[in-house]
């Protein structure tokens, strides 16, 4: 049977080479993207176009295309800007309207491509762009987990890791106490109950768990608008307490007159025609908060997303109430963002600005459009609470 020619040492350095050649251009071309991505942050952090298009450990980004600058060879026989024509006059043959059906435009299309970033990533350009702190957990749960150094021993385990010197510690000890042991015939054989294995010691690891609430008014005066902002505000905060905390729970809740937990879909489409009492929120929270995720176990960072309009003065009082003696004890912050609304009036940020003027664990922004969206997320996450 024949065999095949082996390469040759000089194509297999060629190969090489290439392969090499290969990854370094990748690694600069993702470099050149990731500095795309960083120049024009503050313009994703006012968009959806990041908002969707989210796994579970990486984002794609549309970027417009890289094209690298490159020399193309022709003909010296005539081309732009030879032979005979006057200024502003279209070279013949390429003239003429661009593309099939429609007119011709004046612009070029512009390519756009989608580059991969991961989650823990894009966290940290948000930070260095917006200058925000890291956050300092309030509670945290020992947990033993395995891990640290191979300082333990136990009775069991596999042949890989026997532990030599144990064993034949106590196999001599063994065989010394039996009476068997001779001194001019020094053998010692270890017996399976003298065998001992090499084990990792159980060490304590902090790790912290945080839980985000994230409450909207879903009332007729919350438009579309105002519902997109609320998404992009959401896409953000989340990226961010994600890379701050070992697990992070998210719960969604809509009320107008009525409040209730819904998933994530709902959260963000779901439009009621009825009023508002913000108090109805405020009261499903701490009930949650209360029962499933108490202070001691959980970091709590509520977030309440409305237009300013209540029912009434009352329902204010109310709110005011909740926040001053339950919800702003037990959690982190609580942050209120009001979205302008053609229908709103505005006066609840009024109101909580007056309550809590001295209060740190309360912060509020208000966002009139999407250009707001930044400044909104810096006062929210530059506490590092």
């Amino acid at each position: 049977m024949e065999k095949k020619a082996r390469p040759r040492p000089e194509r297999e350095t060629l190969m090489a080479r290439e392969i090499y050649r290969m990854e370094r251009d990748r690694a600069r071309f993702k470099d050149v993207v990731r500095g795309r991505i960083r120049r024009d942050l503050r313009r994703y952090l006012s968009s959806s176009d990041l908002v969707g298009k989210q796994g579970d450990k990486v984002v794609s980004i549309p970027v417009p295309s890289i094209e690298l600058p490159r020399f193309r060879f022709g003909s010296s026989e005539g081309g732009v800007g030879q032979g005979s024509g006057d200024e502003g006059e279209p070279v013949e043959g390429q003239g003429g309207e661009e593309g099939q059906g429609g007119e011709a435009g004046e612009q070029a299309g512009e390519h756009v491509l989608e580059a991969e970033v991961e989650l823990e990533e894009l966290a940290a350009m948000l930070g260095e762009e917006l200058e925000l702190p890291r956050i300092e957990p309030r509670g945290k749960d020992e947990l033993l987990v395995e891990g640290g150094r191979w300082s333990g021993v136990r009775s069991q385990g596999p042949q890989s890791l026997r532990h030599f010197r144990r064993t034949y510690r106590r196999a001599l000890a063994r065989t010394i106490a039996s009476g068997a042991f001779d001194p001019d015939h020094p053998v010692v054989t270890p017996v399976r109950d003298d065998e001992r294995f090499r084990a990792r010691r159980p060490a304590p690891k902090p790790e912290s768990s945080a839980v985000v609430f994230h409450m909207m008014d879903v009332s007729g005066s919350m438009g579309r608008e105002q519902k997109e902002i609320v998404r992009i505000e959401a896409f953000w905060i989340d990226t961010w307490l994600r890379s701050q905390y070992e697990s992070l729970e998210v719960v969604y809740i809509v009320h107008d007159a009525t409040a209730k937990v819904v998933d994530k879909d709902t959260f963000f489409h779901l439009r009621e025609s009825g009023g508002t009492k913000i108090s109805s929120a405020y009261e499903l929270l701490l009930d949650l908060v209360r029962t499933r995720f108490r202070a001691e176990d959980y970091n709590i960072y509520p977030f309440h997303y409305s237009d300013g309009d209540n029912w009434s003065a009352r329902d204010t009082d109310r709110c005011v109430t909740l926040l001053r003696e339950e919800l702003l004890p037990r959690v982190n912050q609580f942050c209120y963002g009001q979205v302008k609304s053609a229908y709103g009036s505005g006066q609840f940020k009024k109101d909580l600005d007056l309550g809590f003027s001295e209060e740190e664990r309360l912060v509020t922004a208000g966002v009139s459009d999407r250009s707001g969206i930044p400044d909104a997320i810096k006062a929210f996450l530059g506490q590092g609470r």
